[in-house]
């Protein structure tokens, strides 16, 4: 008999490390741990979303917070052959053996991966380092406002992820000169505006750096000696003098030198191929396979409709016959409408977005039975990077909840903070918008963690577009007609982007033909346009993925009301869409069409 133990043993162990080897090397034995280690080795593999969604933190490893993510164009070409290889093994799962939940999670990471390789030849067509996104704002982001300091580890690791900086700033300066030498220069505007946000980074002491004040503040909040605080403190401002100051001067003077040769703003048609790589923007902004030239159409049609309605509200109010937009951009100036540009003019701004998201949270409870356990906060975008972000973001809370989702709105100049679009914009972001979405899917249970986290443009914005037109049907803009303009003035600035976005990149219009039309169109302040244009010239065809994602949701829900008539019921057809995560519109349209035929959520 203890032979037979033995032996049993022996299987088993056999059986454990076969099966470990398959998990870790191999091809899993079951598509569910496939899922899983594709999720891991994504995780693992960039510390700084290891931070962001902050999961391993709740279990006291803190290892990940002392790391930056490999940013050179050789780890670039190894991940292009681990998603060749992770593609090639998912599509070797036998899909007659899988449940229905695995075969839509299955078509998304499909989808997915398959789209990311399509870029693969494109994959210098961008511009790394931009007035929008990149190291030189996205790493002292992460720092100030994810990186864990309410922890001894975590202070220790912010000093070790702060010497990192040059390394990573060393492999993007290698990537940009691979860019250069293909031809793939961004706009002349970009390179102003970077140059203008790292010299006003870094011209200023080391103390008074937001890497240094930010990290002053948090560990005040600890239990640590005054001494000990002093240290930390003076090894902060160390990395910062000898570190990151210079690590910036070698993006400062790289920049500096191609300022001369930036010297024309054009679309990505102005690149290598550039054509076809905005098809495949487009293609991956809005997860449909609509060319340029429709979505170019559909933007002007929409405009023309969303002013016939604006126009009409108009004449209610006496305004007879007066341009949408211009009366708009006049509203804009008018002090009724504004915030005084001091500091207790942005507090009260701040206090109103509060306001108005707590009131929407008691008025949606009878459409949704389901809303995030992450709280939400209103913040002001960081001094630093107010003067080329849009005029709001949401950061996500991370998986535990702990840290809040923020709504972040631009105050630089209230001027541009017009009080009868703050209700749009607060549903857009906060609540039911981006914060419903975003954090919903991030707390999802039964389903693979890529589904919690992958990024679908058009799903994303389209849901909090979905957002803004939902609030409005609950009311919102009762006995509230300027807000009901705001509403439309909203509406109709993402219509306006297909037009603008298309316009640039596919019609090859300049920069200042793409901003007359936008200032024709809306009623936008100046400075706002020509943030906004300047965005799409580095985002091309994300600007498309708000109002498409918007149009095909009220589609999918219109079809839904009319073929399962008194069984339709809107909680749960928000519970279709936000349960199930993330996923390319042509996916959702078939989750849809099960849900309409089974009347249950997938």
């Amino acid at each position: 008999m203890p032979t037979l133990i033995y032996v049993l043993i022996a299987i088993l162990v056999v059986v454990l490390l076969w099966w470990l080897i398959s998990l870790i090397w191999g091809k899993p034995w079951s598509i569910n741990h496939f899922y899983t280690r594709v999720f891991l080795e994504i995780l693992f593999d960039n510390p700084e979303i290891l931070t962001m969604i902050g999961m391993l933190e709740r279990f006291g490893i803190y290892r990940h917070n002392a790391k930056l993510a490999d940013a050179s164009d050789a780890h670039e070409v190894d991940l292009i052959a681990k998603m060749k290889r992770t593609l090639k093994m998912l599509r070797s799962y036998n899909r007659d053996k899988m449940s229905q939940s695995q075969l839509l999670s299955t078509d998304i990471l499909d989808w997915y991966i398959d789209d990311q390789l399509r870029l693969e030849p494109f994959r210098h067509n961008t511009y790394p380092v931009n007035q929008m996104f990149g190291i030189q704002s996205e790493l002292p982001n992460l720092m100030m406002t994810m990186h864990p300091l309410n922890h001894k580890r975590g202070v220790r690791t912010y000093i070790k992820r702060l010497s990192r900086f040059g390394l990573k700033i060393d492999q993007v300066l290698e990537g940009l000169h691979i860019r250069e030498e293909k031809g793939c220069l961004p706009p002349s505007f970009t390179v102003r505006h970077v140059l203008d946000e790292m010299k006003a980074f870094t011209d200023q002491p080391a103390a008074e750096n937001p890497l240094h004040t930010v990290f002053k503040e948090k560990i005040g909040e600890l239990k640590i000696s005054p001494a000990g605080q002093a240290k930390l403190l003076t090894a902060v401002e160390r990395e910062i003098e000898e570190n990151i100051y210079p690590a910036y001067q070698k993006l400062i003077d790289y920049f500096a030198t191609l300022d001369p040769k930036a010297i024309e703003d054009h679309g990505v048609w102005n690149l290598p191929d550039g054509d076809a790589y905005y098809a495949l923007c487009l293609r991956t902004a809005t997860s449909t396979d609509l060319t340029p030239e429709q979505v170019h159409e559909i933007g002007l049609k929409e405009v023309a409709r969303i002013e016939g309605e604006m126009t009409a509200i108009l004449d209610s109010l006496g305004y007879e016959g007066v341009n949408p937009t211009k009366q708009l951009a006049a509203f804009g100036e008018d002090e009724r409408f504004l915030y005084p540009n001091t500091d207790e003019g942005r507090a009260d701004c701040l206090a109103e977005y509060q306001r108005i998201l707590d009131k929407m949270e008691v008025t949606i409870a009878d459409v949704f039975d389901i809303c995030p356990k992450a709280g939400l906060e209103v913040q002001r975008v960081p001094e630093f990077r107010e003067k080329t972000m849009a005029g709001a973001y949401y950061q996500p809370s991370d998986l535990s909840g702990s840290r809040p989702g923020v709504f972040y709105a631009n105050l630089r100049d209230m001027k541009e903070t017009q009080k009868f679009g703050m209700k749009t914009l607060a549903y857009h972001e906060g609540i039911p918008g981006h914060h419903f979405q975003v954090t919903i899917a991030m707390e999802l249970k039964g389903v693979p963690f890529f589904r919690r986290m992958i990024p679908f443009f058009a799903y994303i914005e389209g849901w909090a577009m979905y957002a803004e037109n939902l609030a409005r049907e609950l009311g919102a803009y009762q006995d509230d007609p300027y807000g009901e303009l705001g509403f439309l003035d909203s509406i109709l600035f993402r219509a306006v982007r297909l037009v603008v976005d298309t316009g640039i990149h596919y019609k090859r219009w300049t920069r200042e033909q793409a901003i007359e039309y936008m200032e024709q169109h809306t009623g936008q302040a100046h400075e706002s346009v020509v943030s906004e244009i300047e965005r799409y010239f580095v985002m091309p065809g994300q600007a498309c993925a708000y109002k498409i994602g918007e149009i095909k949701m009220l589609d999918l829900r219109a079809k839904a009301q009319k073929e399962m008539g008194e069984k339709f019921d809107i909680r749960q057809f928000h519970n279709v869409i936000l349960k199930n995560g993330g996923m390319p519109l042509t996916i959702l349209e078939k989750v849809i069409d099960e849900y309409i035929e089974t009347g249950e959520v997938p």
